[in-house]
């Protein structure tokens, strides 16, 4: 939870910027909108979505996961950097 309260105010103004993205999907629906207009909004909240877990996953794993008092070039470590290299392309 250390990592989240760090990084609060960056995390609440991302977490805004996907209700203004769901608010103006939910409009273009409500208004009837062209479909491609709808699913260009949809793959942007997407986005944002998976940046924030991406974030707050990248947060969790150094901060529980990681060993800070073997230095930066434990095994564990190591896995741990790969781990978050392969979240971040995942959820790109």
């Amino acid at each position: 939870m250390a990592h989240i309260v760090q990084e609060k105010a960056k995390l609440i103004q991302r977490v805004r910027r996907i209700r203004g993205q769901v608010e103006a999907l939910e409009r273009a629906v409500a208004s009837e909108e062209d479909c491609w207009d709808v699913l260009q909004l949809l793959a942007a909240a997407r986005g944002a979505m998976h940046s924030l877990m991406t974030e707050v996953l990248e947060g969790h794993i150094r901060f529980h996961v990681m060993d800070h008092r073997r230095g930066g070039n434990s095994d564990r470590n190591i896995a741990a950097e790969q781990l978050i290299d392969v979240v971040r392309s995942y959820l790109k």
